[in-house]
């Protein structure tokens, strides 16, 4: 599965709303960025789904997730950068661990025969293998592989961009360059994860930027053209090219995502740190800031999970038609229902396995946060 095949899920590990800034309520959040992240997961399942082509155009979540990643990642790298990496793997390998038990059993016990390759269900420096009956359930998992490398990257790439900030954000947009019209990466597991860090490689590093004060020097007039032209580039070359693909889904067109999302994401952190753009006022409504809450302390098990829970739900529903009552009451053949079962069930998963990320984060185990 490459950059050209993902399912649009380019939905989350790095996940955690440690960020803290202007915006926060009560704990001291920041419930700008943890409305941002719990938007975004909404966005994916509801993408798997449906399937809706024009969904990246409206949100793109991973484009978000990512930048929202990158602004961690340096607020965390004001520590040792070894002790960061440790802390990162450790909350991140855990519940892929607990997931891939079931995914994996799964597959083995239907007759998959893995090679050496499993050692990336280990840790994912590659794309997990994984066999055609169970590929809806483990395709989503370029987006810990890419998230992991960027991990690893960070304290280089922060380094690196500290030197010149607006530069290196401007030039983080060549390597997708590069790939679209210079060289074709290879069709393997080292050409695909090079094609998805350059695709969004602008978004982890608008991160930076946000955590540094970047983006909160320029004014409007110099940020907002830049970033329209942006978002008109991604749009005109998914559309332009969509006989070329067959689509104008982003998610199957790595130039025209990395732009779009480029565009689209600086427009929101910019308006965050130099607008002041926030979201303080979500504790007033407690029981939507209690979901976003939920959402985000449980955001790696609610993006492993939910495909899962999509795929259980078909089954599940196929026995409702067996009684009248749900037969003649229930939408049972529509899409909608589908993904409220799909919520349903995210929801049993959230309570069954959630508490494994409390646990890799060193945290006391709860049912909920």
């Amino acid at each position: 599965m490459g950059a050209h095949s993902k399912g649009a899920a380019r939905t989350v590990p790095s996940v955690r709303a440690e960020g803290r800034g202007g915006g926060g309520g009560a704990s001291g959040r920041d419930r700008y960025f943890d409305a941002l992240r719990a938007l975004a997961l909404v966005r994916v399942v509801a993408y798997h789904a449906f399937g809706w082509p024009w969904a990246g155009l409206v949100f793109p979540s991973m484009g978000v997730m990512f930048a929202l990643a990158g602004t961690l990642m340096a607020r965390s790298l004001q520590r040792p950068a070894a002790a960061v990496l440790r802390s990162r793997l450790r909350r991140l390998l855990p519940p892929l661990w607990c997931w891939g038990l079931f995914v994996v059993g799964a597959m083995l016990a239907r007759g998959w025969m893995p090679g050496w390759q499993i050692v990336y269900w280990v840790v994912p420096l590659g794309d997990p293998p994984g066999s055609a009956w169970g590929e809806q359930a483990w395709e989503i998992l370029w987006y810990l592989r890419t998230y992991l490398w960027f991990v690893l990257l960070s304290p280089l790439l922060l380094r690196v961009f500290r030197l010149a900030p607006v530069p290196v954000l401007l030039l983080s947009l060549a390597p997708i360059l590069a790939f679209q019209f210079l060289w074709q990466p290879p069709e393997n597991r080292f050409g695909t994860g090079l094609l998805d860090l350059a695709t969004y490689l602008f978004c982890w590093v608008l991160g930076f930027a946000h955590r540094d004060g970047v983006l909160a020097r320029p004014k409007p007039a110099a940020v907002v053209p830049l970033s329209l032209a942006a978002l008109a580039c991604g749009a005109w070359y998914a559309f332009a090219h969509r006989a070329e693909y067959g689509t104008y889904d982003l998610d199957d067109i790595p130039l025209a995502q990395a732009f779009w999302s480029a565009g689209f994401v600086t427009l929101l952190m910019y308006s965050k740190a130099r607008l002041g753009v926030d979201l303080s006022g979500l504790v007033r409504l407690r029981r939507l800031d209690r979901l976003v809450s939920v959402f985000n302390a449980r955001a790696v098990t609610i993006y492993l999970w939910h495909e899962l829970a999509l795929v259980l739900a078909v089954p599940l529903i196929d026995r409702f038609w067996d009684v009248p009552a749900f037969e003649a009451y229930l939408p049972l053949d529509s899409q909608w229902f589908l993904l409220a079962v799909g919520w349903v069930l995210i929801a049993v998963f959230v309570l069954l396995f959630g508490w494994v990320e409390d646990v890799a984060a060193r945290r006391r185990p709860r049912l909920l946060p």
